[in-house]
């Protein structure tokens, strides 16, 4: 047998062709594959568009307020009562009230520019802290710096007292001094050009009478709040 022959001497590869690959390699990698950039959808440009539209209305509606505020200085509508009759007191059981007041609503719009107009408008009538009677009036406008003068007329019949202030009700018929309690809630919408705006007001009058039949009014406190 023949001996194998030696293998051949191991010989590296010359330096600058291995400099050479390795700048290749660092090439390919700084410049990467680039991607052509997506176009944006038609519709999420058109809600932008809208939703800058909406926003710059908002801003511009919001300073026209503002300027209309404080140029024309809106102020509450008032509502109070210089005048009231006491009827009728009596009662048909121990506890069951029967009444009949009749008072002036008064109502005032002390704007000089702006208009009111009162929408919803109701009534209770209270003997302590006992509901008695109610009544809802009919809407009306009222011009700036105008007085309506409105007759309300409180009606109770039947109505359940608790004992104690029954009694109660009966001295102050007796010593010819009646207080009521009278409040109302009304609706008012105000018209500022094309500036709308409506809120609740809350009117409370307390009132002192002589006894019925023919009872008037003494004394009054009326406060009127939103």
């Amino acid at each position: 047998m023949h001996p194998l022959p030696p293998p051949p001497p191991y010989r590296p590869p010359p330096l600058n062709q291995t400099v050479l690959s390795k700048q290749g390699k660092l090439r390919q990698r700084d410049h990467p594959i680039l991607r052509q950039p997506r176009r944006t959808n038609p519709i999420v440009w058109f809600c932008a568009i809208l939703c800058l539209l909406f926003s710059l209305l908002l801003i511009f509606f919001g300073i026209t307020t503002l300027i209309i505020f404080v140029h024309i200085k809106p102020r509450n509508p008032v509502f109070e009562t210089s005048a009231a009759n006491l009827n009728v007191i009596y009662f048909d059981s121990p506890e069951f009230l029967n009444g009949d007041l009749t008072f002036l609503a008064n109502f005032s719009n002390p704007n000089k520019k702006l208009s009111v107009r009162f929408e919803y408008l109701y009534f209770e009538l209270y003997f302590r802290e006992s509901l008695i009677a109610t009544q809802v009036l009919q809407p009306f406008n009222q011009r700036h710096g105008q007085v309506k003068l409105i007759p309300v007329r409180l009606i109770s019949s039947l109505v359940y007292l608790p004992p104690i202030l029954a009694l109660e009700l009966q001295k102050q018929e007796q010593r010819n001094r009646v207080i009521y309690n009278i409040k109302g809630t009304f609706k008012v919408k105000v018209n500022a050009g094309f500036v709308r705006y409506s809120y609740l007001l809350h009117g409370n009058c307390l009132i002192e009478m002589t006894s019925p039949p023919n009872g008037v009014l003494i004394s009054h406190n009326c406060r009127t709040k939103r």
